[in-house]
């Protein structure tokens, strides 16, 4: 029952680096703090502030799809690194408001142009089969690592919140380094690729504008929880801080299931298959919130929801990659990932106004119903992309060696 093969050796070198990266990436939870704290500014300020840099995000990473599709991976995952420690050190030392303001806006514009590269570089070095165990332990390490994120914030925040910021800079520096120094470098032979093919707009794909739209919807359903859990342990007259716990849990569930994606059953999976499993289990925890009368019920759905996401995650990506044309994969992952903008907007307005109108019970039966409508939709979607054997068939166990590496 072993697994598949080990991982190239870039695959594993940008995980360690994503993970540095990720140790120090928890000042933006506290850019409203320090806006009001250290500026003076009131907390509609703050907020439009913060939504500025939400909005930012969104074009950083279309310029990190084309960018990476046009000067390399590496380049482009070094450029937006230094671009993020340049405007987070200057967060840490602005003077006035305006000043951070300006410094806040910029680091939107660069936060997510390592993105789209990091994701290519798997696209590039690992086999189709293997991608979805490469996305997903990529996943896992950003999760395992936030953990960590949040208690280094804790310590370090005690002395001053620009600290925080400054913390955050040298991570970025560091994973720019090890990216810099580990990775290979950047061949000519993708830069010419993408030259020789410039008119392969992402946005007249009709395959991928059908998985960016449930890729939205998808985000939408996680940032809920992400966002809205805290104000509904509140309604439920249990602690906010509680949902510290529940994010906890669910990384250390993703973390630990990382084994059983080299289980053959899993690993066989088709697509469509894979996509039913996790978003009904995404759609049961889901339900269990809905249903939950205590912190136990609580800790239980979030296990299950969080084996649902271990079956989704990175799978997207891999369809995502194989839908694109030689020399845009950096570009087709930039424009996929534009859902999680997107969902960033949607979700807090729709969560708040569920929680104020419907209740917990109305908001996690909703967002439950989401999951369903996806595991519904989601198999006639990757049907109608035309995607390529490898995702839309399981694989034989025929099809390997006895050691479990593939063909």
């Amino acid at each position: 029952m072993r697994g598949g093969t080990r991982l190239p050796r870039a695959v594993r070198l940008l995980v360690v680096a994503r993970a540095v990266n990720r140790l120090g990436a928890f000042s933006l939870s506290f850019l409203t703090v320090l806006i009001t704290t250290r500026f003076g500014a009131s907390a509609a300020v703050a907020g439009g502030v913060s939504a500025a840099f939400g909005v930012a995000t969104v074009p950083s990473r279309l310029v990190g799809g084309r960018l990476a599709d046009r000067i390399g991976r590496r380049r482009t995952i070094v450029l937006g690194l230094t671009g993020c420690a340049v405007a987070q050190v200057g967060l840490a030392t602005a003077g006035g408001l305006a000043t951070a303001v300006c410094w806040a806006v910029l680091l939107g514009l660069v936060f997510e142009i390592y993105e789209p590269p990091s994701q290519a570089v798997i696209a590039d070095v690992v086999a189709p089969d293997e991608q979805v165990r490469a996305y997903g332990l990529l996943n896992a390490a950003l999760a395992a690592a936030g953990m960590g994120a949040g208690l280094l914030a804790a310590a370090v925040g005690r002395w001053d919140l620009r600290w925080l910021f400054a913390v955050d800079a040298l991570t970025c520096l560091l994973c720019a380094l090890t990216v810099r120094l580990l990775l290979p470098a950047d061949g000519r032979v993708a830069s010419a690729a993408a030259a020789r093919t410039p008119s392969a707009s992402p946005w007249r794909d009709r395959a991928l504008l059908r998985m960016l739209a449930a890729g939205t919807l998808f985000a939408v359903v996680y940032l809920q929880i992400m966002i809205t859990l805290p104000l509904a342990l509140d309604h439920e007259g249990l602690r906010p801080a509680d949902a510290g716990l529940l994010f906890t849990v669910s990384a250390l569930t993703v973390a630990a299931g990382q084994p059983l994606t080299r289980w053959r059953r899993l690993r066989t999976l088709s697509a469509p298959v894979a996509f039913v499993a996790g978003h009904l289990l995404l759609a049961v925890g889901l339900a269990g919130y809905a249903a939950a009368d205590g912190l136990a019920v609580h800790v239980a759905s979030t296990v299950v929801w969080s084996a649902g996401d271990l079956l989704l995650v990175g799978r997207a990506q891999a369809v995502v990659a194989s839908l694109a044309p030689p020399g845009g994969t950096g570009r087709y992952l930039a424009v996929y990932g534009t859902s999680w903008g997107i969902a960033g907007v949607a979700a807090p307005l729709t969560g708040t106004q569920l929680l104020e109108h419907a209740g917990t019970v109305g908001l996690w039966s909703a967002t439950a119903l989401a999951c369903l409508v996806l595991a519904a939709l989601q198999p006639a979607l990757l049907r109608a992309a035309g995607l390529p054997r490898a995702h839309r068939e399981p694989r034989s166990p025929a099809a390997e060696l006895p050691d479990g590496t593939a063909h």
